[in-house]
């Protein structure tokens, strides 16, 4: 059996990745305040679990403007939402095969 993801299996980035699979289509993006309102995490910790993420190129992050306030967009990429899922897999197979 492989390893475990990680990156993504720290409790927090486990977290985010759900979220992000859960809650976007691919290409959708969600604003890092909403996403830190449904995660209940600090704009601090938020920041550097997706720093993490993006390194490995799971998420990917977008600094914008909304009017004259700055605003960081952020979606799962193809590569990360592949990375997930193969995680969720080897974790069910670790947990007995129920999926």
């Amino acid at each position: 059996m492989s390893e475990l993801d990680p990156i993504i299996h720290a409790p927090a980035r486990l977290r985010i990745m759900t979220t992000l699979d859960e809650a976007l289509a691919d290409g959708d993006e969600i604003a890092f305040p909403a996403l830190q309102k449904l995660l209940d995490m600090t704009a601090g910790n938020l920041t550097t679990h997706l720093a993490k993420l993006e390194a490995a190129g799971y998420v990917a992050s977008t600094k914008t403007f909304a009017g004259r306030r700055p605003a960081t967009l952020v979606t799962i990429t193809p590569a990360g939402r592949a990375a997930f899922r193969a995680y969720r897999v080897q974790l069910l197979d670790l947990l007995g095969g129920t999926r």
